[in-house]
């Protein structure tokens, strides 16, 4: 089981990798969660975890994103599972578990996990059935009897169908919620977007395809870092900005044809604002987008799909 107290920041508290996974393949992943806080009046500012726990391809690609919302404060300790079904890459059957807590610490922000699981999909094996024998030294007589109606005992009827009733599962002490990976919904905004205005520092319209960002600091290397954001989802967590590039690529098609990239500033450097450059790379166009943020407002980029 894996417990944990939540950083003054949130983000990301577990990053590592799967190995062993076959590619192309179909499976599914589950776990259970549980928030350790009571119900209290003690605390003015209630704080919730709200987790997002992602599968990446080595180059950072999403296979596949559960979010949780946020899990509530009972009396009693109740573990929720939540699961997705995803079908590893072909070109890659190593793939990154990261889990980001979108909410940072407070009063307290608590949380349990256990019961991480890959299983993989198979489908079952049809039975095989073989015709009852006959004696072919025996002749049998050929006799059309004629056909006769079956009368049920409906006494007998009702236990038969009791007998395969199946029994109902207990679903009080642990609920399952499935979130289907054909669902391209939003998860709810994270506070640091919640708090601070998202500015619009470019919208492009762009036709189906990959989509491939990669981000400099702008100016004198002066320790600016950040966090990134995509679609609500936290995929970079406080990366320092410099002269190598940071790498994202997403896709774009009719399934998700609404992105937006929001850039965090998590500090100013030695010479505020905290700025940097974009470089956008699409299957047709390239972009220079030049990003500033501060403490009181990031920088979003949006794309979308041309209709």
């Amino acid at each position: 089981m894996l417990l944990v107290n939540t950083s003054p920041r949130g983000g990301v508290f577990l990053s590592t990798n799967v190995i062993g996974l076959k590619s192309n393949t179909k499976y599914e992943l589950a776990f259970w969660v549980i928030n350790l806080c009571k119900p209290t009046k003690k605390c003015p500012f209630l704080l919730l975890p709200d987790l997002s726990i992602q599968l990446q391809t080595p180059e950072g690609n999403i296979v596949a994103n559960i979010v949780t919302g946020e899990l509530p404060r009972v009396d009693q300790p109740q573990w929720t599972q939540h699961r997705v079904f995803i079908t590893t890459p072909a070109s890659s059957s190593t793939l990154r578990l990261v889990m980001v807590n979108n909410v940072p610490s407070g009063c307290g922000n608590d949380f349990a996990l256990d019961d991480i699981t890959f299983r993989e999909c198979v489908k079952p094996t049809p039975p095989v059935t073989t015709a009852p024998k006959t004696n072919p030294t025996k002749k049998q007589p050929n006799i059309s009897k004629p056909a006769t109606k079956k009368v049920e005992n409906p006494q007998q009827k009702k236990i038969t169908e009791a007998q395969v009733i199946k029994p109902k599962i207990d679903t009080a002490s642990k609920t399952i919620s499935v979130i289907k990976q054909s669902e391209k919904i939003f998860p709810p905004a994270p506070l640091v977007l919640k708090m601070r205005e998202n500015a619009l520092a470019r919208k492009i319209e762009t036709e189906a395809g990959e989509i491939k960002m990669e981000i400099y600091d702008n100016g004198q290397i002066d320790g600016d870092t950040v966090s990134i954001y995509h679609n609500n989802t936290l995929i970079r967590s406080h990366i320092r900005l410099s002269q190598k590039p940071i790498s994202i690529t997403i896709s774009i098609d009719p399934a998700q044809s609404h992105h937006e990239v929001i850039m965090v500033a998590e500090n100013l450097g030695s010479i505020p604002p905290n700025t940097s450059i974009m470089i956008i790379t699409t299957a047709s166009n390239r972009y220079e987008v030049f990003i500033s943020s501060t403490e009181q407002k990031n920088a979003k980029v949006v794309f979308d799909l041309k209709k």
